[in-house]
C-alpha cells in the first residue's frame, strides 16, 4: 500500500509539472513566431495575409492597441480589409477580425491608418485619461476593428472573435513589446457613441486575461 501511494504521489505530481509547464511553453513558442517575417502560421489563429510582416525591428514603433467594432454586418471585414489594403493610410485599421475569428491583416506595419479621433476624452470615465489624452491616437498605436456589430450596436463580439482575440492580442503585444495597461478600448480614449461602449469588453477581456 505505501509503494502505491508513494507512486501515486510521483504521478500527481508530474502531471501538476506538466499542466504548469504546458502554458509557459505555448507562450515562449508564441514569442517566437510573433518576431518572424513573411506570413507564419500561427496556432489556433486563422490569418488572411493581405500584408506580410517585415523584419520587426524596422516596423513602426506601435506603442499601444485599440479595439473597435464595426457596425458592418457579418462579412464585412473581409470588404474593409481589401479596401484598407488598397489605400492603407485610409480611415480604418491595420487588422480586421470577422464573425468567425477568421483575422485579415490588411496593412504593413510600417504604414500609419487613420483611426481614432485624436484621444479626446479627458473625463476619466473609463480609465485614467492623463495617460491617454493627446498620446494614445493613430501615430501610436495598432487598431484591431471587430466586424458584426450590427444591426444598431446591438450585437457584442462573437464566440469565434473571442478566441480570436485572444491568442492575437498576445501575438501583438508579443512582436511590438506592447504592455498590457496600453490596451485600449475605444471608447476609453475618445469621446465617441453615446449608444455603447466601443470596444470594451474586447479591451476588458484582454486585460483581465493577463497573458
Amino acid at each position: 500500500m505505501r509503494a502505491f501511494d508513494i507512486m501515486l504521489h510521483r504521478f500527481l505530481a508530474m502531471a501538476v509539472g506538466i499542466a504548469l509547464f504546458a502554458p509557459a511553453v505555448a507562450q515562449n513558442d508564441l514569442k517566437t513566431i510573433a518576431k518572424q517575417s513573411g506570413t507564419p502560421d500561427i496556432p489556433g489563429l486563422k490569418i488572411v495575409w493581405l500584408s506580410p510582416w517585415g523584419d520587426v525591428a524596422k516596423a513602426h514603433p506601435w506603442k499601444n492597441i485599440i479595439v473597435h467594432q464595426t457596425e458592418g454586418p457579418a462579412g464585412s471585414a473581409r470588404g474593409g480589409a481589401q479596401e484598407q489594403a488598397k489605400n492603407p493610410t485610409r480611415r480604418g485599421v491595420m487588422v480586421w477580425v470577422e464573425t468567425d475569428g477568421t483575422v485579415y491583416w490588411a496593412v504593413s506595419e510600417t504604414l500609419v491608418p487613420t483611426h481614432t479621433d485624436g484621444a479626446n476624452r479627458n473625463d476619466n470615465k473609463y480609465v485614467d485619461n492623463s495617460k491617454t489624452y493627446h498620446q494614445v491616437n493613430k501615430d501610436s498605436s495598432i487598431g484591431v476593428e471587430f466586424a458584426g456589430n450590427y444591426p444598431d450596436v446591438t450585437r457584442g463580439p462573437t464566440d469565434a472573435q473571442v478566441s480570436a482575440w485572444r491568442i492575437l492580442v498576445r501575438v501583438l503585444r508579443a512582436r511590438y513589446q506592447i504592455p498590457l495597461d496600453h490596451v485600449y478600448a475605444h471608447n476609453w480614449i475618445d469621446s465617441k457613441d453615446a449608444r455603447y461602449c466601443e470596444g470594451c469588453t474586447l479591451a476588458t477581456m484582454a486585460r483581465e486575461w493577463r497573458e
